[in-house]
Parts: C-alpha cells; structure tokens; sequence
C-alpha cells in the first residue's frame, strides 16, 4: 500500500501543535526553550509552531524571563480572548449554563432551579437554549461563534446523544438531538462526572496531581478517577455511588440496599434529618436550600450536628474504599453538597477515611474540597470543546 505522504505530514502537524499547545494551556507562560524540553521537540519545530499559534491567534508573548548570563526569553501564553465556550449543567435540582473564555475564566452564568420531580426532557432542553441566549446577551457574545456548548448530564452518554440518566428517570433519551436545532455552535455532551473531574485536573484542586479521584456529591453521588501526564488529562467516571458501605442498608433508588449513595446522597441525607426526634417537618424550600438550612443548624449540638456527622462518617467509608482499591494522591470532593457541608464535615471525613483505610495508603492520599466554586459541574461541561480544540492541535 502506498503511504499518504501529505496525510503523515499533517499528523505530525498536528501532534507538534497539540504538544505545544496543550503544554502551555495547562502549565501556563513558557519560554520557546521551556517548550523545548518539556516536548521533546527540535528548536526549529517548537519556533515554527510558536510562530503559526501566534499567527492564528492561539498564543501571544507574555513579557520577558531574565536567565543567568544570557538573553532575556520571551515567555509565551495562550490568549483568553481567542474564543469562548459555554459549559452547561444538568443537575437534578437545577440547571446551570456559564459562558467562559476558553481558558475558563467565568464571563456570565445563568441558573434556572427546577422543582422536585423528573422534569421531561424537553423542558430541560428549552431552559438549556434559553440560559446560552442569556448567558451570551449578558457578554455580547454572537451564540454562532462560540467554540462549542458543553453539556454535561448525570449518567451515560451513548453515540448519537443518547442519555441514560437514571437520576432524571431517562432511559435512551435522544437529548442531543432535542438540542442541536437551537444551538448553533458545535454541541458536547458528557457525563458530568467525569467532565469535572478533567477540570478539577486543569483548573482546580487536582492540579499538579498523578492520579486524582473526583467525588460529584449533589442528590447523586459519583467519582471520576483522573489522571495527569505532562501531555494531557484522562478522566473516567465510575459508580462509586452505587458501592455497597453496609450490607442490607438503606434502601437506594437503584433497586439495592446499603449504597453509599443513600447515606451521602442530597435527598438521604435530608430523609434522615427529617426523621429523627425533634425535627420539625420541612417546608416548602428546595433540596439546595434545605441542605443550607441544615449546615447552619449543625453549628450547635442537636439533630442536624449528628445528620452531618453521620454522613461524614459514611462519606470516610466511600472514600477509604477509593483509596484502598486505587491509591490516588488526591481526593478532592466537588458538586454541590460538598461546597453546602465540606466545611462543616471535612475533619470529620478525613478522620473516618483514615480509620477505614490501610496505614501506608492513608498517609499518602490528601482529601480535600474542590476550588472551581459555584459553576464548578458547567465549567466541567465547557472543557469539553476546549479538549477537542487542544487534540485538534488548535484547528
């Protein structure tokens, strides 16, 4: 078979600007010499490249590295202005749409709460459609020349768009395809978990780390295990919510008993609460809002203080099983009920992670909360499109 000469050029093209790319993305400012080592690439590749990013606007000079006995070296940078990208949440208690440059900095963000209930899917989609026309108004920002709409949803996604979410009572639901006619850019879709935990690695709490295992803590519970390498991120999710922390427990809304997720869960943590002596009946508010009202009761001895111990204590179970099985460096708790109770339950958390897991493993494995804020799970969905322009090598 005859070899495409013009194809083989264009492959290493390409893999010689995502190399470039990529590194100077996710590391920050770097000389043309920096680049050099951290590539492997030849002093005239890396200048060519640098050359045709700079070119194309990708990539800027970011001032001057003095160096010992030598010539000042010109540090370079990816250029936030290049494009935008908008990063969408489906949660089960609202949803979220934030615009971001394309190196994640937050330039708008919208939240539509949803009622309790599996709302239909094209309800979801239309709020989805109707948060990019606001998030985009809000910033001047033409919806048609966005890099991409990433969306991401509580469960699996199939080829063609298609949603197993269970959490939403979705089996199989063609959710790209409701919303590819009313976006314009080109459209994402991911499981939320596992788009975090890339960002947490890019942006966040896992920075700098080997391997990091992401927990998603909201009215479902789920994991992401990512690992770094100087070329890039790799992030999967697992079931972690579904592992069993006590044999003929709780009962789940999968169909089993003793999940974790039906001890650290938003809605178990809360039918706990509400069941214990003394507790008055909840009122009309929201998951979100009863979870905060909860945390703010737990800082004096009483029902909620013994609720939120209670889930540290399952929460240190789940963990120490991670860690057991996988010996990650980092754990990092991330999603919403990690930001209402992670401060409240941390100590907790760590003290019961530590009693559950193996001595030499315990000490190397830091647990600690996420760092991306309140659009941590959108600004997980936005790395989607940025992923696949770093890969593309920035075509």
């Amino acid at each position: 078979m005859k070899r495409d000469v013009g194809q083989t050029t264009r492959d290493l093209r390409r893999h010689n600007r995502t190399s470039v790319l990529t590194r100077l993305y996710l590391h920050g400012p770097a000389s043309r010499f920096d680049l050099m080592r951290a590539t492997g690439l030849s002093s005239a590749t890396v200048s060519n490249v640098v050359t045709d990013l700079v070119a194309d606007g990708l990539v800027a000079e970011a001032g001057l590295l003095d160096s010992d006995g030598g010539r000042p070296r010109t540090l370079l940078e990816v250029r936030p202005g290049y494009a935008q990208v908008v990063g969408v949440d489906i949660g089960e208690t609202h949803v979220q749409v934030g615009l971001f440059d394309w190196t994640l900095d937050t330039l708008a963000t919208a939240t539509f709460p949803m009622d309790a209930g599996r709302p239909e899917p094209g309800v979801l989609a239309a709020l989805v459609t109707a948060g990019i026309a606001e998030v985009t108004a809000k910033a001047a920002v033409d919806p048609a020349g966005l890099l991409g709409v990433g969306v991401g949803v509580p469960g699996a996604v199939l080829p063609g768009g298609l949603v197993h979410a269970p959490t939403l009572g979705w089996s199989g639901v063609p959710f790209g395809e409701l919303l590819a006619p009313d976006v314009a850019a080109p459209l994402h879709l991911d499981n939320c978990a596992r788009t975090l935990g890339q960002a947490e690695m890019w942006r966040g709490a896992g920075r700098g780390a080997e391997r990091a295992i992401v927990a998603l803590l909201a009215v479902g519970v789920g994991a992401a295990v990512a690992t770094g390498s100087p070329g890039g991120v790799t992030s999967a999710t697992s079931e972690w919510g579904h592992t069993v922390v006590e044999a003929g427990g709780a009962a789940c809304r999968c169909g089993s008993h003793g999940c974790l997720e039906a001890y650290v869960g938003a809605d178990a943590i809360l039918e706990h609460y509400a069941g214990l002596a003394g507790v008055a009946r909840p009122g009309p508010s929201g998951t979100e809002q009863r979870v905060a009202d909860l945390v703010a009761a737990a800082a004096e001895p009483g029902p909620a203080a013994r609720t939120v111990q209670r889930t540290a204590e399952y929460l240190g179970i789940g963990i120490a099983n991670l860690i057991n099985l996988l010996s990650p460096d980092r754990v990092i708790l991330s999603g919403w009920v990690s930001a209402a109770m992670g401060p409240a339950m941390l100590p907790a958390v760590r003290d019961a992670m530590r009693r559950h897991t193996l001595d030499y493993m315990a000490g190397s494995t830091v647990v600690e909360l996420g760092r991306l804020g309140q659009e941590a799970v959108a600004l997980g969905a936005a790395t989607l499109p940025v992923h696949e322009l770093l890969t593309a090598g920035g075509k």
